[in-house]
Formats: C-alpha cells, sequence, structure tokens
C-alpha cells in the first residue's frame, strides 16, 4: 500500500511498477533477443558476450524507476544474473522501492549455488536502505466485509454445484459461449478447457500438476478477472511442485487483482499439510544418507525446505483470505475500467 500511495504521487513518468516474477521475465525476454541478434560465432572463433549490462542500460534508458512488489527469489536462473543486472542499473542511475516478506540475507535461502548468489544481497545493501515494517499483525486477516461465498470444500453437500451455479451466474453476464480457449504464451500453447469471455473454470490439475510457471500465469490474468479453482487438493509437503505453482498462482493473480473462487479438500487455513515426511521425502532422505551427506548439506540439495514452503504458503493463505473480501472482488471487476 505504502509503494502505490508513493508511486502513484511520483510526477516523472519515466517509471514502472511490476511485479517482480513479470520483471525477470522481460529481462529473460531481452537477454534472448540480444543474443539473436549476435552475428554467428564461427568455428574456433569463441567470443565470449555479456548481455546483462547491455539489458540494464536498455532498462535504464526507459525508466528511472522501478517498484517492484514482491521481491522474491526462488529460480536459480534468476539468481545467477541477479548482482549484474542491478549492478548495472544502479550505476545507471534507476532507483529501486520493492517490498519483500524477507530481509536480504534470508533471499534466496538454502537455494542452489547459494555461494554465487551471495554478492548480490552486498550490491542491495550499498544501494538501497533496508526498512523493516514487520508488526507481527497481518493486516489482510483484519476485519472486513466478505464478497459471499468464495471458498467452498468439496465435502459440503452441494459445493459443486453451488460452484457450477456462480459459473453460470458470471457466464450469463458474458457477451461470449462457454468453450476452451488456448493462450499462447512465449510460442508455448496453455489450454483451458472452460472458458467464457473474461471468466476460466480450471481444475487445479490444468494450473499446477502442468509444467506452468509465472510468464502462464501472468497470460492468464491477463486474459481473465475471475479464476474458479476446483479439486485443490490437501496439499502435504511432498507436493513440493504442485505447492509451489499454487503460490506462483496467487502471488500473480493477486498483484493482477484476478478474482478467484475455490472448491478444495481443506479449509484455507489447513491447506498445507506441516507434518512428517512422505513416502517419497523419506526416500530422498535415505538415499542422501547412503551418499553420506550431511545434514547440512542435504538440506540445501533442494531449492526450498519444508521451512520455506510453509513460509510461502502463509503469505498465499493471507492473500486468498483478502481475496475474498467485497473490497478485493469490486476492485477485480474490469468490466467497469
Amino acid at each position: 500500500m505504502l509503494m502505490d500511495l508513493f508511486y502513484s504521487f511520483v510526477e516523472n513518468r519515466r517509471k514502472k511498477r511490476v511485479h517482480f516474477n513479470g520483471f525477470m521475465l522481460d529481462v529473460h525476454r531481452r537477454i534472448h533477443k540480444l543474443k539473436q541478434s549476435l552475428p554467428k560465432r564461427r568455428i574456433g572463433k569463441m567470443t565470449m558476450y555479456d548481455p546483462i549490462f547491455p539489458v540494464a542500460m536498455e532498462i535504464a534508458e526507459e525508466t528511472c524507476l522501478i517498484c517492484f512488489d514482491e521481491f522474491q527469489v526462488v529460480d536459480i536462473a534468476d539468481a545467477m544474473i541477479l548482482k549484474q543486472l542491478f549492478e548495472g542499473l544502479f550505476k545507471c542511475g534507476v532507483v529501486v522501492v520493492a517490498t519483500s516478506n524477507r530481509p536480504p540475507e534470508e533471499l534466496y535461502k538454502n537455494g542452489l549455488q547459494r555461494a554465487a548468489f551471495v554478492p548480490f544481497i552486498g550490491v542491495l545493501k550499498e544501494y538501497c536502505r533496508i526498512v523493516s515494517l514487520d508488526t507481527g499483525i497481518d493486516f489482510r486477516t483484519r476485519e472486513m466485509k466478505p464478497a459471499g461465498r468464495l471458498y467452498y470444500i468439496s465435502s459440503e453437500p452441494d459445493a459443486e454445484n453451488a460452484v457450477n451455479a456462480l459459473f453460470e451466474e458470471l457466464a450469463f453476464r458474458q457477451n461470449d459461449v462457454t468453450r476452451p480457449r488456448v493462450l499462447n504464451v512465449q510460442g508455448r500453447e496453455v489450454t483451458l478447457s472452460r472458458t467464457c469471455g473474461t471468466i476460466a473454470d480450471c481444475s487445479f490439475q490444468e494450473l499446477c500438476e502442468q509444467p506452468l510457471g509465472a510468464g502462464d500465469y501472468l497470460e492468464i490474468a491477463r486474459c481473465f478477472d475471475t479464476v474458479i479453482i476446483r479439486n485443490v487438493p490437501y496439499l502435504q509437503l511432498g507436493m513440493k511442485d504442485q505447492a509451489r505453482r499454487f503460490t506462483t498462482l496467487i502471488d500473480n493473480f493477486y498483484d493482477q487483482k484476478v478474482r478467484v473462487v475455490m472448491l478444495a479438500d481443506a479449509p484455507l487455513d489447513r491447506l498445507l499439510d506441516q507434518g512428517q515426511m512422505t513416502g517419497e521425502e523419506a526416500r530422498d532422505r535415505l538415499m542422501l544418507d547412503e551418499l553420506g551427506l550431511t545434514d547440512e548439506a542435504s538440506k540445501r540439495i533442494t531449492l526450498f525446505t519444508a521451512d520455506e514452503e510453509i513460509f510461502a504458503f502463509q503469505r498465499t493463505v493471507s492473500r486468498l483470505a483478502e481475496m475474498q473480501t467485497e473490497q478485493y472482488w469490486i476492485s477485480g471487476d474490469r468490466s467497469q475500467s
């Protein structure tokens, strides 16, 4: 909220407010485009070329202020280029304002090859002032008027019928027919089996059990202002890929003010199982033991530990709680814009 207030009062038009995921997708697109424009290497003529600083200069020519929502690093491809990229942006005079749930020291915690990422933390501290606003209160959970029933438990009588009726009610207002839609995302096709205008009726399997990422979710958010997510399972810690995708999905939907209706197997505050290891995790632990890896080393084998999953999911639950309020639902109605 503070960042949005600040951004709205900055009169300079060379400013950009963007979700960190979207920004990094754009950076990778620019790097790819720059590499494609280079002359092909001849055999025996190996010329090293670093496209990151030229990309930073290109961004600096377009904007002098970047406001990032949700500064987090979960991707090794991002982690390896951040120091050069931001050092370039800062040297070109770009001002960065960002919100994050992590202090700089905890960014990319337990990430693969984190030692190569650590110098970026020094760059952040050199050029940015770190301000902690953590009061211990989750303001999203304060009393706000609900928008009606938007979260359904699949075991409840008529829950699925209620979701079906809500889709029909929303679709009735659309100038379209119910049909599948194919979205093109960077040359790939993402198929949603049931849509109508700006309404998408999806399953958890469609959205989170397929190899989709932030770019796909941003494209869905661009095309639809309301998304129904059915068959959301009780998420166990062994379902790390699905849990990460779900967290990324909600992060991007929240930032783009997409309205969400959910049909899930468990109440929102109990959707993530924080219990013991699954059989798959136990097997992985046994393999690490047989390889002779220490506890500390084994913790760093994966990008996220269980603690990291739980931390990220707590933010997701908080956001989903706010997304069920009348204020959020009204703000996401694009038919008024």
